[in-house]
């Protein structure tokens, strides 16, 4: 099986042009190919985790990734998927969040010389002259089509603005400087950017006369699995520092049955048989395939440490043995003591496992709190500094979401 046909075995390809050729390209280790990434934020999150897995495996098979920050387009905004405008970021903040996306990049992506190159949109995009631009690239677009795009649609309903719906003509111009730079022959993106991919693809073949490529996979933070990398907190954030590993695992181990084999095919580099086997397992056996993915999935983000300790920290707490020290934990002072003792409304705010008091309030009257093993069903019920001493207090909130709190 080669490497295109493994793509579209795990489930990865939802649209493709030329087909023949791009499988051609794939699968002999031709394909010098981009899949951008936009540093709207300090860290990557789950669904650039799938576009980097990607770019391991092609990279694996022979072919050059080209990771693109995109410097230039955060300061426009990707409309697509949103129902209102993203907020206008400095430049100073998109080049940090960029520097700081280069150094979790490089756990995936080999970048030695000759194997991967990374490169910023901010290069040439925020050097051009406007009206140049527009002589020149202007005419090649049709506003029509444009608005026929799925990535504008929900965004037409309430108002989309003149910055957004330049994006479009920004992200194909990557791929044109792309092309002509370094050769650029594939493009890859999330399922929400295909009008966008076109775009590039019909602007190399206008400007350039020469043939170009485009193919999308679908991301499991886009389509069918939108809901997936969402934590009730937000995003699922590849930062150790944002999304403990701790956290991370226990996702995924917690992740719907439904989901466990397409995210394993989708997101680890387990062999397709092996997966094969697992879809045949039941019950007991299907929360031993959640660990497995799980697992796999910490260890490719963090570190087989990690992955370690957080499988252990998730039996201790799930099922028998194992050591309480690897979940996630929170000191508190002296000063966080009241005459000796501290409420639970506080512990709650202060593990981070409620964001405000009202709703540790809440937590507690609906019974979903429990503080040392036991439900928690009055909201002024306090602990002694004795409690928290030692090995602390464990919290626990809803079914999943457990924290330590220590006295220090």
């Amino acid at each position: 099986m080669g490497i295109y046909e493994e793509l579209k075995a795990r489930g990865l390809i939802a649209q493709v042009t030329n087909e023949g050729e791009i499988r051609e390209l794939v699968n002999n280790g031709k394909a010098t190919f981009y899949i951008g990434f936009d540093p709207t934020a300090d860290s990557l999150h789950a669904g650039h985790f799938m576009a980097l897995c990607l770019m391991k495996r092609l990279q694996m098979a022979g072919n050059k990734p080209i990771a693109l920050i995109g410097g230039g387009t955060t300061m426009v905004g990707d409309p697509s998927g949103r129902s209102d405008m993203r907020q206008m970021m400095t430049f100073e903040t998109i080049q940090a969040n960029g520097e700081r996306f280069k150094k979790q990049m490089s756990k995936f992506i080999d970048f030695s010389e000759g194997k991967a190159i990374m490169v910023n949109n901010a290069d040439w995009l925020l050097e051009l002259n406007y009206v140049n631009f527009l002589r020149k690239f202007g005419a090649c677009f049709s506003v029509n089509n444009m608005l026929r795009a799925e990535c504008y649609k929900q965004r037409m309903e309430k108002g989309l603005s003149f910055l957004e719906f330049n994006y479009m003509i920004m992200q194909s111009y990557d791929a044109y400087e792309l092309f002509k730079r370094y050769g650029c022959n594939l493009q890859f993106g999330g399922d929400d950017q295909w009008s966008n991919m076109l775009g590039g693809t019909e602007l190399i073949r206008k400007k350039l006369q020469k043939d170009a490529h485009a193919m999308t996979i679908t991301l499991l933070l886009n389509s069918e699995g939108k809901k997936m990398g969402k934590t009730q907190a937000g995003a699922l954030w590849l930062d150790p520092e944002k999304t403990s590993p701790y956290d991370f695992y226990q996702y995924w181990r917690n992740v719907a049955d439904a989901d466990v084999l397409k995210c394993l095919r989708m997101l680890t580099f387990l062999p397709l048989e092996q997966i094969e086997q697992m879809d045949k397992w039941e019950g007991a056996r299907l929360n031993e395939a959640k660990e497995i993915l799980a697992f796999e999935l910490t260890m490719l983000v963090h570190s087989r440490e990690d992955a370690e300790k957080a499988q252990e920290a998730a039996r201790a707490l799930f099922s028998t043995g194992g050591d309480l020290s690897n979940i996630p934990s929170t000191e508190i002072g002296q000063a966080d003591l009241d005459n000796g003792m501290v409420d639970i409304i506080s512990l709650l705010v202060k593990s981070g496992l409620c964001p405000s008091k009202s709703e540790a309030r809440r937590a507690v009257e609906q019974g979903g709190v429990e503080a040392g093993g036991e439900k928690v069903t009055d909201f002024g019920k306090c602990f002694s500094a004795a409690e928290l001493s030692g090995e602390g207090l464990v919290i626990r909130r809803g079914k999943k979401n457990y924290n330590r709190v220590v006295l220090k």
